[in-house]
C-alpha cells in the first residue's frame, strides 16, 4: 500500500464483498481490515485514520468504525497508541503458507551471515551521524544544494585530505581528491579514463573481489592475474604482463589477508615509473589493523602513480555510498570528466555530513571503536574455533573484517561446507569465489572459507560461532 488514500477504494470493494457475503456492516468492515493486514496491504507499523475520519471516509457511523478498531485491537490485529492513534500491529496473526508444488525445495532460511567485507549495521552511528548532519545542514552553502564539482564537496575533500595524510600517511591535497559512490564505481572511473590513453590489460591478484573483476570485464580489460605468497602479490610477474594498470590489496590482501611487502611494494611503483603504467591500492580496510599500528599507504611512496581507493563501507556502512580516490596529477581531469558522465555527482548531504563528521573528532571515535570490537570478535573467533574445531587453522594478520579458515586436508571440502553451513543457516564464502579469471589455485593450497565476523550484532555473534561451529568441527 503506498498510501491511506490508495487503500481507501480497496476498503470500499472490500467492505461491499463481505456484505454480499451476508456479513454485518461491523463484521464486514472487521473482515476488510484483517484481510488488508494479512495480504500486506496495510503494513506493520500503518497509522489508521482515527474512527471518524474513516467512518466520514466510508459512509458509515461512527460508532461502527470504533467498535470494528476495539475488536481488531483485542484480536491482535491493531494496536492503540495513547497520542498516536491506531497502528497496524507489529506482528498479526499470519496465513499459513501454501505447500510448494511438488519436487521444489524450501528456501533455506538464513539466521547467520558472515559474508566478508560488512561491519556490523546495528553499530552504526545514528546519533553522531544526526548531529554532524544537522550542523551541516545548518551552516551548508546555498550551492550544496546544486549542481556542483563531479570531484565532491571541498568540505569533504579537505576533511579527507588532512584525515587520511594522519590516518593513512597519503600525500595529497584536496584538489587531487575525487569524492565518488565506492570503490567500484572508483575504478571503473580510472579504468574507463585509462582506456582513452591506451590502457589494454589490467593486473590483479589472483584472489580478490569478484564485483571488481566483473567491473573490469564489463569495460572489456583482461585480467592478468598475479600469483599469491606469503609476501603478497608477486609483484616480479608485472614486467611480464601487458598490463598497464595493477589492481592491488597491500594492507590486507582481500582475501587471504597477508600485507604485501615492503620490497614488492617498491617493485610495483618501480614497474609503474618504467612502463609509464599506474597501480590502483584499495585499502578498503586499512583503518583496522588489531596486532600493531596500521601500514602506511602505499601511495605515499609516489603519487603520481599510484591511485589511493579508500571507503566508508567497512568504517560505516556500505548504504553511506562514499568512497575517495587520491588521484595523481594527470589522473584528475580525465577521472572527473568520467564521473560527471557516470552520475554528475555524490550525494551533498552525506558529503557534508562526513566532512563535519571528521571534522568534530565523531569519525575518529567511531573508528576506534569499531577497532576495539572487531579485534575482540577475531580473538573470540580464533578462540572458538581452537576449542570446538581444533584442526581448522585462521589465517592471515590480525586485521580487518574477515578471515581464512583453512581446512583439513580431509574435509569434506570448501564447497561442501559451504552447503551444509547454508542448510544451517549461516552464509559463508569459499575461498574459490574469489579466485580471478585465468589464475591458477596453488595444488598446495588447502580448501579454505573466508568468514566475516563483522557482520552480526552483538547479541546474534555468539549464536553464529556456535552455527558455525556445529558445520566445522570437531
Amino acid at each position: 500500500m503506498s498510501s491511506w488514500a490508495t487503500f481507501g477504494g480497496d476498503l470500499h470493494l472490500d467492505l461491499t464483498a463481505g456484505r454480499t457475503r451476508g456479513l454485518g456492516l461491523r463484521a464486514a468492515l472487521e473482515d476488510a481490515l484483517r484481510t488488508a493486514v494479512r495480504d500486506g496491504r496495510l503494513a506493520s507499523g500503518t497509522r489508521l485514520p482515527s474512527s471518524r475520519a474513516l467512518a466520514a471516509d466510508l459512509g458509515i457511523a461512527r460508532n461502527t468504525v470504533a467498535e470494528a478498531y476495539t475488536q481488531l485491537v483485542a484480536e491482535g490485529w491493531l494496536m492503540s497508541r495513547q497520542g498516536s492513534g491506531t497502528v497496524v500491529a507489529e506482528r498479526g496473526p499470519q496465513r499459513a503458507p501454501a505447500a510448494p508444488p511438488p519436487g521444489l525445495r524450501q528456501p533455506v532460511a538464513l539466521r547467520y551471515d558472515l559474508k566478508p567485507g560488512s561491519p556490523d549495521l546495528s553499530r552504526f552511528p545514528r546519533g553522531a551521524w544526526l548531529a554532524a548532519a544537522r550542523r551541516a545542514l545548518a551552516t551548508a552553502p546555498h550551492d550544496a544544494f546544486g549542481y556542483g564539482d563531479p570531484r565532491g564537496r571541498i568540505e569533504l575533500r579537505r576533511a579527507l585530505a588532512g584525515y587520511l595524510a594522519r590516518a593513512r600517511g597519503v600525500r595529497t591535497d584536496p584538489e587531487r581528491l575525487l569524492i565518488c559512490s565506492g570503490v567500484q564505481q572508483g575504478l571503473g572511473l580510472v579504468c574507463a579514463a585509462l582506456r582513452e590513453q591506451g590502457l589494454g590489460a589490467v593486473a590483479v591478484e589472483a584472489y580478490g573481489l569478484p564485483p571488481q573483476h566483473a567491473v573490469l570485464a564489463a569495460q572489456g580489460l583482461p585480467m592478468r592475474p598475479l600469483r599469491l605468497d606469503a609476501g603478497g602479490a608477486v609483484t616480479a610477474e608485472l614486467a611480464c604482463t601487458d598490463a598497464g594498470l595493477a589492481l592491488l590489496t597491500p594492507a590486507h590482501q582481500f582475501p587471504i589477508g597477508m600485507p604485501l611487502r615492503a620490497a614488492r611494494r617498491a617493485e610495483a611503483v618501480d614497474w609503474a615509473r618504467q612502463v609509464g603504467g599506474y597501480l590502483l591500492e584499495d585499502d578498503y580496510d586499512g583503518e583496522f589493523r588489531y596486532d600493531r599500528h596500521a601500514i602506511g599507504a602505499m601511495q605515499a611512496l609516489d603519487p603520481e602513480r599510484v591511485v589511493y581507493a579508500g571507503t566508508a563501507s567497512k568504517s560505516l556502512a556500505p548504504g553511506v555510498r562514499l568512497a575517495w580516490l587520491a588521484l595523481p596529477a594527470a589522473l584528475v581531469e580525465p577521472v572527473g570528466r568520467h564521473k560527471q558522465l557516470a552520475d554528475g555527482q555524490s550525494g551533498a548531504l552525506e558529503q557534508l555530513t562526513l566532512a563535519e563528521l571528521i571534522e568534530s573528532g565523531g569519525y575518529d571515535r567511531h573508528v576506534r571503536r569499531s577497532r576495539q570490537l572487531l579485534r575482540r570478535r577475531r580473538d573470540r573467533l580464533v578462540e572458538v574455533l581452537a576449542e570446538r574445531a581444533p584442526r581448522v587453522r585462521v589465517t592471515g594478520i590480525s586485521a580487518g573484517l574477515h578471515a581464512v579458515l583453512e581446512l583439513p586436508g580431509d574435509s569434506p571440502g570448501e564447497d561442501e561446507l559451504q552447503a551444509r553451513a547454508l542448510r544451517a543457516g549461516v552464509r559463508v564464502h569459499t575461498l574459490g569465489w574469489s579466485r580471478a579469471e585465468g589464475a591458477d589455485r596453488p595444488p598446495e593450497w588447502p580448501p579454505a572459507l573466508v568468514v566475516g565476523y563483522g557482520t552480526p550484532p552483538d547479541h546474534a555473534f555468539e549464536a553464529a560461532l556456535d552455527a558455525l561451529c556445529t558445520v566445522l568441527g570437531p
